[in-house]
């Protein structure tokens, strides 16, 4: 089955790091993309801030060049993680992450 995704845009939150109980390294941070799309022949505004998690130690070692306010395009699936508090959300884990500025 698919899950895959790509999509570019701005870091909007700086990236927090840790480490698993297992000792695997995660990086996470919040893009923010804005676009007009085309739906159903009309422009349409797309907005959205999405969480994106990062695991292993290539992509956590490529985490610590991203800054506030780089552009970024990244790739990857998405999931569904479940705060403590019980709220869920949809985040990107990462397969790849390009600097683009």
């Amino acid at each position: 089955m698919d899950n895959s995704l790509v999509v570019t845009g701005t870091i909007c939150r700086q990236v927090d790091h840790s480490e698993s109980p297992a000792g695997i390294p995660h990086s996470y941070f919040v893009i923010e993309h804005q676009s007009v799309q085309q739906e159903a022949g009309f422009n349409r505004q797309a907005y959205v801030r999405l969480q994106v998690v990062c695991a292993g130690v290539g992509l956590a070692q490529q985490t610590h060049n991203l800054k506030l306010g780089n552009k970024v395009r990244v790739s990857g699936f998405l999931n569904r993680h479940q705060s403590r508090s019980g709220q869920s959300k949809l985040v990107l884990h990462a397969q790849q992450i390009e600097i683009l500025s």
